[in-house]
């Protein structure tokens, strides 16, 4: 299944979610993830700009793999692929990818405030050493360009690409963190 979604960089929160209000966006929560990477030890799937997640998100649990349909220029992606489940336990879907040889890259956390407008959500998502983003979620990417029309943004300044991506953009390697939470970023060891 193809995710469809894009992301703005360095939003004003305030106005944005002023926006969002004034439009009659719904807000649906203000909560916190945490999830767990993984890969297999040789890091092929990183390679595939690939990844397999673990995510409690308050009310659910998932596990899901991601892939980046990457474009030629390594811009910006063309999308993304998703399959995910829920499943009952975030302890148990770890030890399971672990009991089956894939290996934990990292442990991280983030803040994600969830707006919604007919069937388009918009995420405010606060991450560890980065500055708050806006991700929009949608059906097709007509909604996409609507949302984006009806929040007045620029459509040159959005962004098809992951949170790893925002990262690298920051000059920040997640592959060099064990666990990278607002309270803690430890820095594996090598």
């Amino acid at each position: 299944m193809e995710e469809i979604e894009v992301k703005f960089l360095n939003i004003d929160v305030e106005e944005i979610e002023s926006k969002l209000k004034s439009l009659g966006a719904k807000k649906e929560f203000d909560q916190k993830y945490r999830r767990k990477v993984y890969d297999y030890p040789d890091l092929r799937l990183n390679d595939q700009g690939a990844w397999i997640r673990v995510r409690d998100e308050g009310s659910q649990v998932t596990m899901g793999f991601k892939q980046r349909k990457m474009s030629d220029d390594g811009a910006n992606d063309v999308g993304m692929k998703e399959i995910e489940i829920k499943v009952d336990s975030f302890d148990k879907a770890w030890q399971f990818l672990e009991a089956v040889g894939l290996k934990q890259k990292f442990y991280e956390e983030n803040r994600r405030v969830r707006w919604t407008l007919d069937t388009i959500e918009f995420d405010i998502d606060y991450w560890p050493l980065l500055k708050p983003y806006l991700e929009i979620e949608a059906g097709s990417w007509k909604d996409i360009d609507k949302a984006i029309k009806i929040l007045d943004l620029n459509p040159d300044d959005k962004k098809i690409f992951s949170t790893f991506q925002v990262y690298q953009l920051e000059g920040i390697n997640e592959l060099e963190y064990d666990i990278l939470t607002f309270d803690s970023q430890i820095k594996k060891s090598n």
